[in-house]
This record gives C-alpha cells, sequence and structure tokens, in this order.
C-alpha cells in the first residue's frame, strides 16, 4: 500500500482518515482512536497529511512533522467545494476524502503550522482583545446609565476617565443614590479592565524584546508591538507566502475583482482572512497617515500623493497593504528594515 497523501477528520475522541496512492486512487478508509493515531502514523512511511483548520490542528500538525510527515492545514472554507453531496450526506468519512482531495490541488492554499510559543502569544492576544471590547461595553454602559437621569458625557473612554470626579460631585444629588451605587461598582470595573489590558500591552512588549523577528518589525513606522507580535506569531517566518501581495491578499488588504472581457474592475477591499490582522495593519495606518506630512522619505511621500487624490479611508487601506507587503519582506528574506530618505534634487 503506497500512500502519498492522507486527508484527516479532526475531532476530540475519534478522527476519520481517507489515504490515496499516486494514481490518486482510494487506498485507505478507517477510523482511529485519540491515542491510536500518533502510533499509526508512527509506523507509515513519510507523506502529506492534510487537516482542515481548528481546535487542535496545529497540535497535531507539529506532532506528525515530528515523525517525518509533510503535515498541512487548509482553511475550512476551501475543502467545502470538495465535499461529495450525495446520499450519504456529511460524515467524517465524507469529510477526509475531501480533505485529501483539497490537499492535492496545485494551486491549494494552506494555514502556516504554529509553533506552541506562537500560539502562546496568539492566546495573549485574544485575551487583551476580549478586555478591550469589555473595557468599551462598559463604558457605553456607564454613559447610558447616566444619561437616563439626563447627565451626558462626551463620547470616548479618556473623556469619561478625565471628567469622572467632577461628573460624580456636579451630579451626585441628580442620580439617586441606589443608582450611583451600582455605576460606581460599574466604573471601578472599567479601571480594572484598564489595569488588565495595560498588563496584557505588558507582556506582547516583551515578547517583542526577545523576538528579533518581531522587533525588526517595529522599526516600520505604522506598526507598533501588538501587531508586529501578532504578525509574527500568525504567519511566523511567512515562507508560505510566495509574495507580499499573497500575504496582504490573504489578509484581506486587496481589491475584489469583477474582470471580464478583458476589461479589470477592482472593487472594496475582499476582507478574507485574519480580521485582528486586518484591523490592527488599518489602525496603524491610520496613525500613520497623520505623520506623514512631516516627513520626507519615499513612503511618506506616496502616501502623502495617494492622500491628494484618494478619501482617507482609501489611503489608510493602501497604507496598510504597503506595510503588509514590507513585513513579510522582512520576515521572508530575512531583510533589515531601511527607511529610504528624500532624494537629492541635485
Amino acid at each position: 500500500m503506497n500512500i502519498i497523501r492522507i486527508g484527516i477528520d479532526l475531532a476530540k475522541y475519534s478522527f476519520a482518515l481517507c489515504g490515496v496512492d499516486q494514481h490518486d486512487q482510494v487506498v485507505l478508509q478507517r477510523s482511529l482512536k485519540r491515542d491510536e493515531l500518533l502510533t499509526f502514523f508512527a509506523n507509515l512511511p513519510p507523506c502529506l497529511i492534510a487537516m482542515e483548520s481548528g481546535t487542535g490542528a496545529h497540535h497535531w500538525a507539529r506532532a506528525l512533522i515530528r515523525l517525518g510527515h509533510d503535515a498541512r492545514i487548509i482553511d475550512a472554507r476551501f475543502v467545502v467545494p470538495y465535499r461529495k453531496q450525495g446520499k450519504t450526506g456529511k460524515n467524517d468519512l465524507n469529510d477526509a476524502a475531501a480533505i485529501c482531495e483539497a490537499a492535492g490541488r496545485p494551486t491549494m492554499r494552506f494555514v502556516p503550522v504554529k509553533e506552541s510559543d506562537q500560539q502562546a502569544i496568539l492566546i495573549v492576544h485574544r485575551m487583551r482583545a476580549s478586555y478591550v471590547t469589555e473595557h468599551t461595553r462598559v463604558s457605553n454602559q456607564i454613559r447610558g446609565v447616566l444619561a437616563e437621569f439626563g447627565v451626558v458625557v462626551p463620547k470616548g473612554i479618556t473623556a469619561l476617565k478625565r471628567r469622572w470626579i467632577t461628573l460624580r460631585q456636579n451630579c451626585a444629588d441628580q442620580v439617586p443614590s441606589l443608582a450611583w451605587a451600582e455605576i460606581d461598582k460599574l466604573y471601578q470595573r472599567l479601571l480594572d479592565l484598564h489595569q488588565s489590558i495595560l498588563a496584557y500591552n505588558r507582556q506582547i512588549s516583551a515578547f517583542v524584546r526577545e523576538d528579533t523577528r518581531a522587533k525588526q518589525l517595529t522599526l516600520i513606522s505604522g506598526i507598533g508591538p501588538i501587531t508586529a507580535s501578532a504578525i509574527v506569531a500568525t504567519i511566523g517566518d511567512g515562507h508560505l507566502f510566495r509574495n507580499g501581495r499573497q500575504f496582504a491578499a490573504w489578509v484581506g488588504l486587496t481589491p475584489q475583482q469583477y474582470s471580464t472581457g478583458g476589461k479589470q474592475r477592482l472593487g472594496r477591499i475582499s476582507k478574507r482572512g485574519n480580521t485582528y490582522l486586518r484591523t490592527l495593519l488599518v489602525h496603524g495606518a491610520r496613525v500613520e497617515l497623520v505623520h506623514t506630512a512631516k516627513r520626507t522619505d519615499r513612503k511618506s511621500r506616496w502616501a502623502e500623493k495617494l492622500k491628494a487624490s484618494k478619501s482617507w479611508n482609501k489611503t489608510s487601506v493602501a497604507l496598510a497593504n504597503k506595510h503588509a507587503r514590507i513585513a513579510w519582506a522582512l520576515l521572508a528574506k530575512g531583510q533589515a528594515y531601511q527607511l529610504t530618505p528624500e532624494r537629492s534634487a541635485h
């Protein structure tokens, strides 16, 4: 039995396998329990093993790579077109066959297999993002409760914190004491969340100081420690992308195409891929655009020229796209970032 490619449908306790030979003929279809999986592959000659992205995918991919196999992860959305829609319906063996079929396509794109340290820092990012969301929610809740009693606070968490002491004193009689007791609890929760976010920021900064790749990315104006660490933790060395444009497209910073008959029509950005990375890159580009007018390097002059003909939002996305490409080049080619100065008029 000469197996060259296997698709695995991952689960908690039971795993379905489908393998094919060099002629793409199915030669293996079986199910294994969790404690049997690595033993089975340890006794199998090295081959390509594919699985859908999801819970545990990176763990199993790392374990299979250590056994000498070529383990790859596929975005679940790319597997759907290869799933057979027959009378048998959806089951684990059909899913494994679809994964195996998808992995054999020459143009298939795979998810970078993350090391355990990469997953660890991404957990920090996810926890920080959830605290930031709750921080905003509590702030809006305080503002909404105060509005019920005719106390209007300007938008923004900073404005709320800056005016809190004065607000608490001046409106003490306007809001019932029972309501103030609950509002005070909410405000204390807001302060606790802020301290937690700062703690996560310190963890991320420590990671960047120790990781030479992330430290190199922070040299790009518009990419800070949070964005740099998220990029490194997500794509590693970036070798699964052929070029910077492919990485930018994977993040969702390239326009959708409606081209036909030789006419090229570009629409809005696709917003595919990693929403978190795209958000960080765009927000970083927005901040960078505030300062480009004062700078003379090539990137800033390009941004200023684009700003003169396009809207602020479009320019921000275009600059975020450029930052993504530069970041990929630094990671994939191991280059040092060099800011290109303004050319002399002479």
